[in-house]
């Protein structure tokens, strides 16, 4: 919301509205480019070259634990950006967030592989991963509440939906590059079968790491160019900043950084299980338990797809504003518990078939309906989140709940997919999401309609 209007922070904060929506979605849309950019690789490209052993399913693993490093540094990044963040300002957090993630992502794709210095190559590659979670963990929410924090009255989750419109455009972007590439090289399979002679598995897989850093330029341009908040303007005048926001915060909120952290958790499951994992399903080898599509066709199928997430995203927003936070939530959260007992119906290889002769329409559908669900539940936590902790808490407060989520519902999600569908089916992977749905349903029914409430005065 923004200050009053006869006050000083007011007054000094010119900030254009539509520079406070292109600095949250600019910075957004990186941070998560960077991160499906990632994403992607650990499945096609990183159990080839950075992991060794004949067991395709064990590399995989493997890749996937490297991944999953992020999230085990994501809420050290909210704690160590959020003390920043509510101690100088949402703004220079932002862009050292903005570089941490920028400059991890285009260190991994200078590195060397597995077949030119051994172990220190999955080593090296974990730890900018790790780096990689440190910026993520600090990025979103600073981007929330830059836009919650400059929102209309009666409008926040609105517009607070801008910077959630960077995943799903970070996608479009990080898995639209891999598919000119694997056409323009040629690599139309996951399962390698030239092996890493492969011009794209030697060099070609380093551009979209590479190229981050003009994305990361950009980015740095545009928030450079911002004013600090007016919210927090006011908590500044107002010589309200708490010297460590962290005690502060897990003293007088512990309740709403628990109440955050399960909110959360079933967007986080949802999430990772339709990027991350589905991938890999898709793709991976009949023989394992998995469809076996051609890497460039599933590519097609989650990009179409996505375009439903990016869609419904606005429409969360709407809701929330209209409905309440707690009402949208609660109806989309049952949806999504649901949809976890379609897995087996829409998604196992008994049933669609593999490689050529696979029911793609059948995947399509599924595609959708998840991503559609992803689209309705993200769109709004942007401002869920913030509104539960007072302005001089909030960005550690929605950093750590945002991100201890990301340990309990995305960092071992992938993991614990691959693992679930060897040894029991996919639709064991189904079952695995509704639960996380059903522990969020009882976060949203014993937590508090935020709608109305006054950021300003909390």
């Amino acid at each position: 919301m923004p200050a009053t209007p006869g006050s000083a922070a007011a007054t000094k904060n010119q900030t254009p509205r539509s520079r406070v929506i292109l600095a949250s979605l600019i910075g957004t849309t990186i941070e998560f480019y960077d991160f499906y950019v990632y994403a992607t690789a650990a499945v096609a490209v990183f159990p080839a070259l950075f992991f060794t052993g004949n067991d395709d399913t064990a590399k995989l693993l493997a890749s996937m634990a490297t991944f999953a490093a992020a999230f085990i540094a994501r809420p050290i990044g909210s704690i160590i950006f959020g003390h920043y963040g509510d101690r100088i300002g949402r703004k220079a957090t932002l862009i050292g967030a903005l570089l941490t993630m920028g400059i991890a992502t285009f260190l991994i794709g200078l590195l060397p592989t597995y077949q030119q210095i051994g172990l220190w190559a999955p080593a090296m590659l974990t730890i900018l991963r790790f780096c990689q979670g440190l910026g993520l963990g600090g990025e979103w929410s600073g981007a929330s509440l830059l836009a919650t924090e400059y929102a209309e009255e009666g409008k926040r989750a609105r517009a607070a939906m801008w910077p959630q419109l960077g995943a799903p455009f970070g996608f479009i972007i990080a898995n639209g590059f891999f598919l000119v590439l694997t056409i323009a090289f040629g690599f139309n399979s996951a399962a390698n079968p030239d092996g890493v002679s492969h011009s794209f598995l030697i060099w070609g897989w380093r551009i979209p790491f590479l190229a981050s850093i003009v994305m990361v330029a950009i980015g740095l341009w545009v928030r450079f160019k911002l004013e600090e908040t007016p919210v927090f303007a006011e908590v500044q005048e107002a010589k309200k900043v708490v010297k460590a926001p962290v005690a502060e915060v897990f003293k007088k909120n512990w309740l709403q950084l628990i109440q955050g952290t399960f909110i959360m958790l079933a967007t986080y499951v949802l999430f990772y299980l339709m990027t991350a994992w589905i991938l890999s399903y898709g793709i991976g080898k009949p023989s394992a338990g998995m469809l076996g599509i051609p890497y460039q066709e599933f590519l097609i199928l989650q990009l179409i797809a996505v375009l439903l997430f990016a869609a419904f995203v606005p429409v969360s927003g709407w809701l929330a504003d209209k409905y309440g936070r707690r009402s949208s939530q609660l109806v989309i959260t049952a949806f999504i518990a649901l949809f976890g007992l379609t897995f087996k119906f829409l998604i196992d290889p008994a049933l669609t078939g593999t490689g050529a002769d696979v029911s793609v329409w059948r995947v399509l559908v599924f595609l959708c309906i998840g991503m559609t669900l992803m689209g309705l539940t993200f769109g709004s936590m942007s401002a869920i989140l913030p509104e539960l902790f007072p302005t001089n808490v909030r960005y550690t407060g929605s950093g750590i709940a945002y991100n201890v989520s990301s340990i309990l519902g995305a960092a071992i999600t992938p993991y614990m997919a691959v693992w679930l569908n060897a040894d029991f089916g996919v639709g064991a992977v189904g079952l695995y999401l509704t639960l996380g749905a059903v522990l969020t349903l009882i976060a949203l029914f014993f937590s508090p309609e935020t709608k109305n409430v006054d950021l300003a005065k909390l």
